[in-house]
């Protein structure tokens, strides 16, 4: 997919003028870039925030590096958990592609679309597998099929202004699982958050030295799997303690059961992608020293 686009691609894109784009670039309606030799470049998440906002429509979604029948499938949230189901076990990736695409454009936040039809989806697929009726390839191909949709939906939300308020966080050591952690990342960033992921296996000293760089105002833990419920507590518990009063520690996932969370503190857990946007709503003011290198 096209980070960068030049007003001709746009035009072509969305069946406009040239010169139609050209002043909506220069009246600051489409969201610009300048070359050192003053030629306009779009970034593609600018022109989709244009055309979520817009009547126009992606005519030409090739143009873009996308499906070439993406925005002309109207899509209804409540199925296409199952439409993707089906599309991952066939290992369909362009048609896996174009759905949640399809969601995106018509104007479904980042957050229902996780929770949803992704997060539903691999359930679905991961249950299927524990019944003997999908193969394990079958359901690490989705996960991999899923984890490379998510890196190009980053690339289709508008970057946070420079001024926003930081947030990093990932998985700790030994959690191998990435998908989670990449979509609080997403979701942070579609609320204009400089959100960023750190990954997955991380060991607890590492995470400090990231907080205590970087600075946060939330600082998040994705935990589908414990390797020591005991050393994770304990090592968590000491992080928490050092910077707790000045970032917001967020936890979420499959192995903070209720036996766990009660020997934890924390700003918020939320059990889904949602939540994770709530809360980030009630803190979202531009702090200073907001910047991250992403």
């Amino acid at each position: 997919m096209r980070e960068l686009l030049t007003p001709k691609q746009v035009a072509r894109a969305i069946q406009v003028s040239e010169s139609s784009v050209k002043r909506w670039c220069d009246k600051g309606v489409i969201p610009t870039q300048y070359t050192a030799g003053g030629h306009r470049r779009i970034p593609v998440g600018g022109l989709l925030d244009f055309l979520r906002s817009s009547q126009h429509q992606l005519i030409r979604p090739e143009v873009l590096g996308l499906p070439a029948t993406t925005g002309q499938s109207n899509r209804v949230i409540d199925r296409a958990a199952g439409q993707l189901t089906k599309a991952l076990i066939h290992g369909d990736e362009e048609q896996t592609r174009q759905i949640v695409f399809d969601l995106f454009l018509a104007e479904h936040s980042i957050s229902v679309i996780c929770d949803q039809v992704l997060a539903k989806s691999l359930e679905e697929i991961g249950d299927l597998w524990k019944c003997g009726d999908a193969e394990v390839y079958q359901e690490r191909l989705s996960c991999e099929f899923v984890l490379r949709l998510l890196h190009e939906l980053r690339m289709l939300i508008f970057p946070p202004p420079s001024e926003a308020p930081i947030a990093i966080g990932g998985s700790v050591e030994g959690d191998q699982y990435n998908l989670a952690t990449t979509m609080v990342e997403l979701v942070l960033r579609d609320q204009k958050w400089n959100a960023t992921s750190l990954g997955n296996n991380l060991p607890f000293s590492t995470l400090g030295a990231a907080i205590k760089q970087h600075r946060p105002r939330i600082f998040w833990i994705s935990a589908s799997h414990l390797a020591d419920e005991a050393e994770f507590i304990k090592a968590y518990s000491q992080l928490y303690d050092e910077y707790g009063l000045d970032v917001a520690f967020v936890v979420g996932g499959r192995a903070l059961d209720e036996t766990v969370r009660q020997q934890m503190k924390y700003s918020a857990y939320c059990d889904n992608l949602q939540h994770v946007e709530a809360f980030a709503q009630t803190m979202h003011s531009p702090a200073e020293d907001s910047s991250i290198d992403t």
